[in-house]
């Protein structure tokens, strides 16, 4: 605000200064209202340009604003009151209530009314002026003071509003990232740590099982001892993986195994620890490489639906099929198990402990991917269709 105040005034000098100098006395007289004008064209230029760097000292120092309103005044004198020299006047007080509030805004608008007073009163003495002619351009800087006063008020008040909510929005968006961490942390533990001990679990009950037979197999007791030992050292390389994780810089991400072959290494290795067979079709040539955490949103969706085809569907195949259709990469994997019961939905599994669709759903959503759980073309089973966003290659 203060720089359009000062760009106003140099064009008014500009506009001014030629009325000034032709109406100045020769010599000294002519001297004078020439230095005024570089002065106050000079002064208004620097503030016009670096309000930033000067404005500070305009701010510490009232003084400077008062000298200027005297160089002002000689060439008011010298142009005369019906100039457009005399407007220009009007923009010190609205200065001074801009940077010293109220009362620098009283005390410029004081001077500058005794000076316009002075000036008509000496200038137009003979003329006999009506005295609302000689108040009214004293009226205005009264006017333009106090609208300067408001203006800061206003300015300061909304500076405290957008600082507030400023600090509002950050405590939200901290919360936000305090909420979506703790949803990541609960996704990462539901897709690892804990399903590698709920093996382990059923492993132990497995072998105690055994052992307390009147007859235990010992080649029975050593084969299951042997399923927990795996199951355990699995769960602790997948919480050390987990930890490497999570203190993994996002800008780290280092070369990877392509998704495809990472996407059959999984299917593999899950028939092989549950005996389900999974059939993989996922063409190399098709398939584009996928940026590390997109690769590993749908390594984990992949494996949860894996997963819970082995564990709640009673199914006898899983069917795991990955093309690439225009900018999309399409997944499906598709069980001919049991399917989901009637009326299943997100609250309900989120009420009743059962968090692995829920993780499904953010994954996906994190991804950017739309995802599509249920029964899908099939006859029975149940089928899980994610499509994903490829991104965009960088061009060379």
């Amino acid at each position: 605000m203060c720089r359009q105040v000062f760009g106003f005034r140099l064009a008014m000098i500009v506009v001014s200064a030629p009325a000034a100098l032709l109406n100045a006395a020769p010599g000294l007289g002519a001297r004078l209202v020439g230095a005024a004008v570089v002065v106050t064209f000079m002064v208004s230029y620097v503030l016009f340009r670096d309000w930033e760097r000067f404005g500070p000292l305009l701010l510490r120092h009232p003084s400077l604003l008062a000298a200027d309103t005297v160089f002002g005044s000689f060439l008011l004198v010298s142009a005369g009151p019906d100039t457009t020299l005399a407007y220009v006047s009007v923009c010190t007080p609205l200065l001074a209530g801009l940077v010293y509030s109220w009362r620098g805004a009283a005390c410029f608008a004081s001077l500058q009314s005794l000076i316009l007073l002075l000036v008509h009163a000496t200038l137009k003495a003979d003329r006999h002026a009506p005295m609302a002619e000689a108040l009214l351009l004293p009226g205005l800087c009264v006017i333009a003071g106090a609208m300067g006063s408001t203006l800061r008020n206003l300015m300061l008040r909304f500076g405290a509003a957008t600082q507030a909510l400023t600090t509002v929005q950050a405590r939200l968006a901290a919360a936000e990232a305090v909420s979506a961490e703790r949803a990541r942390l609960a996704r990462e533990m539901h897709d690892s740590v804990a399903k590698t001990l709920y093996g382990v679990a059923l492993a132990a009950d497995g072998l105690a099982t055994t052992a307390s037979t009147a007859t235990p197999d010992p080649a029975r007791i050593r084969e299951q001892a042997e399923l927990v030992s795996r199951s355990a050292r699995r769960a602790a390389a997948e919480s050390r993986e987990l930890l490497t994780d999570l203190r993994r810089d996002q800008t780290e991400e280092t070369e990877q195994t392509p998704f495809w072959q990472e996407l059959a290494h999984r299917t593999a290795d899950f028939t092989r620890r549950t005996g389900l067979p999974v059939t993989c079709h996922c063409p190399p040539a098709a398939l584009p490489p996928l940026p590390a955490p997109l690769s590993r949103h749908v390594l984990s969706i992949t494996t949860e639906a894996l997963e819970n085809a082995h564990r709640h569907a009673s199914a006898t195949h899983v069917d795991v099929r990955a093309a690439v259709d225009g900018h999309l990469l399409c997944l499906t994997i598709h069980d001919d198990g049991t399917g989901l019961p009637p009326g299943t939905t997100l609250e309900r599994l989120r009420d009743s402990g059962h968090f692995g669709l829920l993780g499904m759903v953010e994954r996906a959503a994190q991804a950017g991917a739309r995802i599509r759980i249920g029964r899908g073309a099939h006859e029975r089973g149940t089928e899980i269709r994610l499509d994903v966003p490829l991104p965009t290659p960088n061009p060379t």
